[in-house]
């Protein structure tokens, strides 16, 4: 895992339960000297990065029950064992798309991982925050996703592997969907349909949480991180939710709105390229459904994006969701068409 910022020093309390996961896993042998700290970022995890003498720096990752958003959200903890499966599949794709999982401690909810240093594996969301918005990487981050969604579309044990569909509800469709609907009752329907479906779905394992802030730029290809939402269902949702940000990004940077929209036609023709386990025209209908209604969400929902903070911003973003909601686009090609074009 990347690094981010070092925050605070680790309480002693969480230095104990630390070094005793640690030595469970036999990362740490007893008396060894290491030194922990704990890394900003992430709402429904504590993350914190341990050094040795012995061995490279490495992450150590472990999930909350109460997420750290002003909104009441509760998820069950067990998501972490959720998490090291989705990794552990993916690995088995191609190894260089995750982190390589060193222990876990389903005890105390919690795993370790690599690190990654941040010179050589930046975050997708700094660089599409400072105007390096790069269509080629974006085309890859498509192609990945959809390799994953089709080695695991159709697949029975895969999808009994990842029943996860109570972690799922409490860690996206509530918070996100759900709670936006009833902040606008007059598309309450329209946002509550599209859960029904997302529920019922059994297509293809999702990640959950495919977003820039979770991806890292890679030398030769991107590489997943936090993928504790992980469940079987509908892949048209992963699609959605990653597409989203070159949406919000343009709101908080419409300087660069030319450069997110290029993206967005790169990761999401990239991604169609790869669709084998259904028609193409299908997921994409079910994608440009969804979007909107996820776009709204991230300004309305119990996890709004940190960097829209003025009001007429957010104003933005309720308007533009609200047209394609009530006036849904047929596909992906014509929602980036109308929305682009409005935003210039």
């Amino acid at each position: 895992m990347n690094s981010g910022a070092m925050s605070a020093s680790a309480s002693p309390e969480e230095l104990h339960e630390i070094a005793a996961a640690l030595g469970a896993m036999g990362l740490i042998a007893g008396g060894e000297q290491f030194a922990i700290g704990r890394l900003s970022g992430g709402v429904s995890c504590d993350v914190y990065r341990v050094e040795s003498k012995r061995r490279p720096a490495i992450v150590v990752k472990r999930a909350l029950l109460k997420l750290r958003v002003t909104a009441d959200w509760q998820a069950p903890p067990e998501r972490a064992a959720a998490e090291v499966a989705w990794i552990r599949l993916v690995a088995g794709i191609d190894p260089r798309w995750v982190p390589n999982i060193l222990g876990e401690d389903r005890a105390r909810h919690l795993f370790a991982m690599e690190f990654f240093p941040p010179d050589k594996y930046p975050l997708w969301k700094s660089e599409l925050a400072t105007g390096h918005v790069d269509d080629v990487f974006a085309a890859t981050v498509g192609t990945a996703l959809a390799r994953i969604h089709a080695a695991t579309a159709g697949n029975s044990e895969v999808a009994a592997a990842f029943a996860n569909d109570a972690q799922f509800r409490a860690l996206r469709l509530e918070p996100y969907l759900l709670f936006t609907a009833e902040r606008h009752p007059d598309l309450a329907a329209a946002i509550r349909d599209a859960v029904d479906a997302i529920g019922k779905a059994r297509i293809a394992l999702m990640q959950g949480d495919i977003s820039p802030k979770n991806i890292l730029h890679g030398p030769q290809c991107p590489v997943f991180l936090d993928a504790e939402t992980a469940c079987y269902g509908d892949p048209a949702f992963d699609l959605a939710f990653c597409l989203n940000h070159f949406l919000l990004k343009s709101v908080w940077h419409p300087q660069w709105t030319g450069r997110y929209a290029q993206s967005f036609a790169a990761l999401s023709s990239a991604y169609h390229a790869g669709v084998r386990w259904e028609e193409a025209a299908e997921i994409d209908r079910r994608t440009a459904r969804l979007l909107p209604m996820l776009f709204l969400a991230r300004v309305d929902g119990k996890s709004p994006v940190e960097y829209l903070t003025e009001e007429k911003d957010k104003e933005t973003v309720r308007r533009r969701a609200r047209e394609m909601i009530t006036k849904p686009a047929a596909s992906l090609d014509e929602l980036s068409r109308r929305y682009f074009a409005g935003s210039r």
